[in-house]
């Protein structure tokens, strides 16, 4: 399997290139483009995995298989919003979470289940749970914006912003924080942050949706 990111970072594609037998595995909808001689199938990848992507992950039920035959082929795939794809490496000593709407695709050993993010998750994103991609394989995760990865070392800390916040590995140490008083809460725009600890790294985006959808309403007739 080859593949590649290209017309990033503010409308990347994924490009995959599958010999026979080769496999990929993505959100539905996220198909741009097939050529050569890929098969598509539709599956829940388990049921009770897929009724909790839908119920608590704010994913789809379903996800789509492209397996290439004899001739091989090639799938690219495009996020729903304008952004980025990052590379994740997943094993079964390194799972991933993955912020709600981020993940694109995957291939191998993967499955895709839910972390619990404490009481304080629905604060900040309205939600008390993650993604969380664990197994052995690949997968790709996307954004709204380019995608920055911070390293954080060993002895330090950073609070990034709960909705720039893409995935990290399993293994961070993070919780869910207030950011300055309650001023700031309810008047900032700034009242709950991710705190991360070192060492470790995270990916984050450059830009979020609701101030884009805010700036969108107001132009509605």
């Amino acid at each position: 399997m080859e593949w590649s990111v290209t017309s990033g970072p503010a409308y990347a594609i994924l490009r995959v290139k599958l010999s026979q037998g080769e496999y990929v595995i993505a959100e539905p909808g996220a198909m741009m483009l097939i050529r050569g001689d890929v098969r598509v199938e539709t599956k829940s990848g388990g049921f009770l995995g897929g009724l909790k992507r839908a119920l608590l992950g704010g994913e789809s039920f379903f996800l789509n298989i492209y397996e290439a035959g004899p001739g091989s082929g090639e799938v690219w795939f495009a996020p729903g919003t304008p952004g980025d794809i990052a590379h994740v490496r997943v094993t079964p000593s390194d799972p991933w979470i993955v912020q709600k709407g981020s993940y694109l695709a995957h291939t191998g050993d993967l499955k895709i289940t839910t972390a619990w993010r404490g009481g304080k998750g629905w604060l900040a994103e309205g939600s008390f749970w993650w993604l969380k991609l664990e197994g052995h394989g690949e997968a790709w995760v996307s954004s709204y914006g380019a995608i920055e990865e911070v390293e954080v070392p060993a002895g330090e800390k950073l609070i990034v912003d709960n909705m720039h916040l893409v995935a990290m590995p399993a293994s961070v140490n993070y919780k869910i924080v207030k950011i300055g008083g309650l001023k700031t809460f309810f008047f900032g725009g700034e009242g709950i942050g991710v705190e991360i600890r070192g060492p470790g790294k995270i990916l984050v985006q450059t830009r979020i949706l609701p101030p884009f959808a805010r700036l969108i309403a107001g132009y509605r007739k």
